[in-house]
């Protein structure tokens, strides 16, 4: 397939400035989206029960998105895609029947083709916490009662799969105020990645929390969208419905697939360089672009990487989209 492609990368459970809580970096991402097709990560547009995804983009989860930049699979882009759900056994009845009746809606409002659910066999059993270096990060005592139940929902037709594990609360913290690092958003990321391994097709995760009440304080904006809902189910199902599939490297049609082959640039926080991918991009001399406005806790940029001769740093989002203008400007001349 010739077409150009950016790739969009937030990671999530590192605090970023942007992009760091609850689809707050979803208007940057559609700026960019307006000039060049996207691939976003998830975290970039998930915001409970709102998802900043739209016609330009593509929904792809972080191992994904690893395995894309190294060529080990493409993209198939899809719509209209087949959903199963699957739920953790550790979710109280209460809860899940909140869950089922957001499903349900979602269905109806959207039409969003949901084949099914569900509901593992076993406790998945979650654990979360912060790594010494203050990102989150955590466990999952039992994934493979998370594997079986993909397997069944694939089985009968499923080919994207949302994934809703039953967590603790989490502490009270800075998060609330749009600032410090999702305390859940870690391990969210390692049960996608082991499903997305695993089943081979698009799977994110939202948690299911025991404490369904919604606050009256007013919080950040940043976050808001996480606190004026019991469920964080919605945003998944609305950017699975057009997730592109993923094809393993030796089944690839290159007349219909999309491959690293097609990544035009990749734009990362300036201080989150640590991804395979930044290096993949590198290698295969891909423009990598480095956002000094977007700050995480980490501390790895082009200089502690020794390739400040490779990564472009850029201080705004708006010196990259400028960028794309001005390429567009250029073509048409």
């Amino acid at each position: 397939m010739e077409k150009n492609i950016a790739l969009m990368i937030v990671p999530t459970g590192i605090g970023a400035s942007i992009g760091g809580y609850a689809g707050d970096a979803s208007q940057t991402a559609q700026k960019i989206a307006s000039h060049i097709p996207l691939i976003v990560n998830p975290n970039i547009v998930n915001a409970a029960i709102f998802s900043g995804i739209n016609e330009n983009m593509y929904y792809v989860e972080g191992w994904a998105i690893n395995q894309f930049a190294k060529g080990t699979i493409g993209l198939l882009p899809s719509q209209n895609n087949k959903i199963g759900i699957i739920f953790d056994k550790a979710i109280p009845q209460n809860i899940l029947n909140i869950h089922i009746n957001t499903l349900n809606a979602i269905k109806t409002v959207y039409g969003i083709d949901i084949i099914g659910y569900e509901i593992t066999e076993d406790k998945a059993e979650i654990e979360f916490f912060k790594e010494t270096n203050g990102s989150s990060t955590g466990t999952v005592k039992n994934p493979k009662t998370l594997e079986k139940a993909g397997q069944k929902l694939i089985k009968n037709g499923a080919n994207a799969i949302a994934v809703v594990c039953f967590f603790k609360e989490p502490p009270e913290d800075d998060y609330e105020n749009g600032e410090g690092v999702d305390i859940v958003g870690g391990v969210e990321a390692v049960i996608s990645h082991y499903l997305s391994k695993k089943l081979l097709c698009p799977c994110v995760h939202a948690p299911a929390f025991e404490d369904v009440s919604i606050t009256d304080k007013i919080v950040s904006p940043k976050v808001s969208a996480e606190y004026i809902t019991p469920t964080f189910l919605p945003c998944l199902l609305l950017g699975l419905k057009n997730a592109p599939l993923l094809v393993k490297k030796e089944n690839i049609n290159k007349e219909s697939c999309l491959t690293f082959k097609n990544l035009h640039s990749v734009v990362v926080p300036h201080n989150a360089l640590g991804s395979s991918v930044v290096l993949d991009a590198i290698e295969n001399s891909i423009p990598v672009y480095a956002i000094k406005e977007n700050s995480t806790i980490l501390n790895v940029n082009r200089y502690s990487l020794q390739k400040q001769n490779d990564i472009i740093e850029l201080e705004k989002y708006d010196d990259y989209i400028k960028l794309l203008e001005s390429e567009t400007s250029n073509e048409k001349k």
